[in-house]
């Protein structure tokens, strides 16, 4: 083991020194500590959907916010979910002395950093300023999961497998991002998540290289995005396609880009409105979210299929998932397809806090001829995806 791998072995293993205990009372114990027991007043920064997730929670516990707070001047005055939003500088006038400030703003297209917008509030003058991290692990029934955020102490009760699956990382990039994920999770760091990496996400050249005949299945098709870089990888040539999107209007957009293809193209691309999980069966559904709808709730009935039932006798060589958690039930389905055919998988990683390991060690017991990378291609945790390449594919 090189030098590097040593220190990160030993970064690693300091994170997860702490123990599940001590964790049980760092969360409960947090947001208090930070706040400072100043105030019961709580103002929220930031008025999109992780402020409102929140705004519903506070209330649901019967703690009735001040204001928002948004850096959208267009707001200004505006009335979201009966609460009034205000701007960051008339906020820190009337509250920045007394209040929590608690950042609500987290989101997979942010531009920001946390840092940055503690730093605003603080320069404003605002004394006690929180991430929302803090306030998920206090009121954890109300609150989590949410996305890679759960409570701390979960993960130290997997350190085994934490363990196991950082040993699976096969370059010191990988390890490095998945001691800065461990370290996000355990202690709500976004400081020192790495930057996104550059370049195109699922279809890598610098870990694999287009084949020919590829045949590609993609699990959460959305509007055909991915697919349109599937194509783009491949310059259009490739054996077969195949395409799962549950959601009505993500399929309706995908239908439409499918069919403005040449027919050449079109007539190798199949597409299937379904969800996919580990049988094939009827399932419940959250739509009107664009790429974030959620099977597991909601009130529309679809049917979701099992890869091994559907794809059997086909030599898949390429299969994506951003599937909003159901990852590792659709890994689960499609056990003999990977132990079969060992196809190039790029699965999402971000959707749950323990997917960052139980995602690999899944499919590493599967079948043990794969490497396997960690590359970021957004900011602040957002679309992590963990890469298994198996040795007759990588670059």
């Amino acid at each position: 083991m090189s030098r590097i791998g040593t220190n990160l072995d030993e970064q690693l293993a300091a994170l997860l020194a702490e123990g599940a205990e001590l964790a049980r009372q760092r969360e409960a114990r947090l947001f208090d500590q930070l706040a400072d027991f100043r105030s019961q007043e709580i103002v929220l920064f930031g008025a999109g959907n992780l402020g409102r997730r929140t705004l519903k929670g506070l209330r649901e516990l019967g703690i009735q916010p001040a204001c928002f707070v948004d850096n959208n001047p267009a707001r200004g005055g505006e009335n979201v979910e009966g609460l009034t939003v205000s701007s960051p500088s008339d906020a820190a006038g009337r509250y920045g002395k007394d209040a929590i400030f608690v950042i609500t703003v987290w989101g997979a297209l942010g531009t920001d950093r946390m840092a940055s917008r503690v730093a605003q509030l603080q320069k404003l003058g605002c004394t006690t300023v929180v991430p929302f991290v803090p306030l998920y692990w206090k009121y954890s029934g109300t609150f989590l999961p949410h996305y890679t955020i759960d409570l701390p102490h979960q993960l130290h009760l997997q350190a085994d497998r934490v363990q196991a699956a950082f040993n699976l990382m096969a370059d010191d990039q990988s390890r490095r991002e998945y001691i800065a994920q461990v370290r996000f999770r355990l202690l709500g760091d976004f400081d020192n998540l790495p930057d996104p990496v550059s370049g195109p996400i699922y279809f890598r050249d610098d870990l694999f290289k287009a084949e020919k005949d590829e045949v590609y299945v993609d699990c959460g098709g959305f509007d055909g995005d991915s697919l349109s870089l599937f194509l783009a990888w491949t310059g259009n040539s490739f054996r077969s396609a195949v395409v799962f999107e549950p959601d009505p209007a993500n399929f309706e957009k995908l239908e439409r880009r499918v069919s403005s293809l040449p027919a050449s193209l079109s007539k190798q691309i199949t597409l299937y409105r379904a969800a996919t999980g580990k049988i094939n069966e009827k399932v419940m559904m959250e739509v009107g979210s664009g790429p974030s709808s959620q099977i597991g709730k909601g009130d529309l009935e679809v049917e979701s299929l099992a890869l091994d039932n559907l794809l059997e006798g086909h030599p898949v060589t390429f299969i994506k998932m951003d599937i909003e958690g159901s990852e590792m039930a659709t890994l689960e389905g499609a056990e003999k397809v990977i132990r079969e055919n060992a196809p190039i998988l790029a699965i999402s990683a971000y959707h749950r806090q323990s997917d960052l390991w139980n995602i690999p060690l899944l499919i590493h017991s599967f079948n043990p001829d794969y490497s396997f990378y960690l590359r970021p291609h957004m900011i602040e945790g957002w679309d992590l995806v963990c890469y298994a390449v198996p040795s007759s594919r990588k670059s």
